[in-house]
């Protein structure tokens, strides 16, 4: 199996609830204690690219996230990231030629106890492994090339732009 490199950038995924209020923070990557939890024992590295709301996310941020990506040697890539401008993130990566590159997020963060976080990581994760070489989004059990996919907030879902 080849190793994956995971770079993070926050999102809901990773955030972090402290009152009654909802107000939030970006906390640390969520990713590591998910595959603890799954029981996922192969080679991968975690690179933190920034720990934002991807609202909040700039186009500095995207070029971060870009470099990133060509930096490293790994051909399989999985990114977290906030589902608002994962889209967008997506796009500015989608010329990288010769690697597979997976954007993943979650509508629910990690730590509660209704989230689609744990599935959306696992199904990431296989598709990673399995997609040819090409920047995508998987969502909830569906995989969309970069460029042909958009966020319906009224469903909660990503579906084809």
């Amino acid at each position: 199996m080849q190793p994956i490199a995971i770079l993070t950038t926050g999102g809901t995924i990773d955030k972090v609830y402290y009152d009654a209020l909802s107000k939030f923070s970006v906390g640390a990557p969520t990713l590591p204690r998910c595959f603890q939890e799954a029981n996922i024992n192969y080679e991968v590295s975690v690179r933190e690219i920034c720990r934002k709301d991807s609202l909040d996310m700039t186009d500095d941020d995207r070029a971060r996230l870009r470099a990133a990506a060509l930096a490293r040697p790994e051909s399989r890539i999985l990114v977290t990231h906030g589902t608002d401008t994962m889209t967008k993130s997506a796009e500015a990566l989608r010329d990288i030629p010769g690697k597979t590159i997976v954007f993943v997020g979650a509508m629910q963060p990690a730590h509660l106890r209704e989230t689609d976080a744990p599935f959306n990581l696992g199904f990431a994760t296989a598709a990673v492994q399995l997609l040819p070489p090409g920047v995508y989004i998987a969502m909830n059990g569906q995989v969309f090339p970069a460029g042909t996919v958009r966020k319906n907030r009224e469903a909660s879902r990503f579906e084809p732009a």
